[in-house]
């Protein structure tokens, strides 16, 4: 099963701000998208807004099929 999908959009930042943000991911060894949604659930959390979690993406073999068969 494939991870569930994200929405896209051009992100247009201050280069000082997304070197902080690059810096900080590395540090955390992190993409520096994983970081920005990171920092922005973050900062809705301390606003008291709630954002549900989305089911992780499955990983690993798929179980097996019954085999009526076998």
């Amino acid at each position: 099963m494939a991870a569930p999908p994200k929405k896209a959009f051009p992100l247009r930042i201050d280069p000082a701000l997304f070197a902080v943000i690059e810096r900080g991911a590395a540090a955390e060894l992190r993409s520096a998208n994983a970081q920005i949604e990171i920092l922005l659930r973050e900062a809705l959390s301390r606003r008291g807004v709630k954002v549900g979690a989305t089911a992780p993406a499955r990983r690993g073999r798929p179980p097996k099929a019954e085999n009526p068969d076998g």
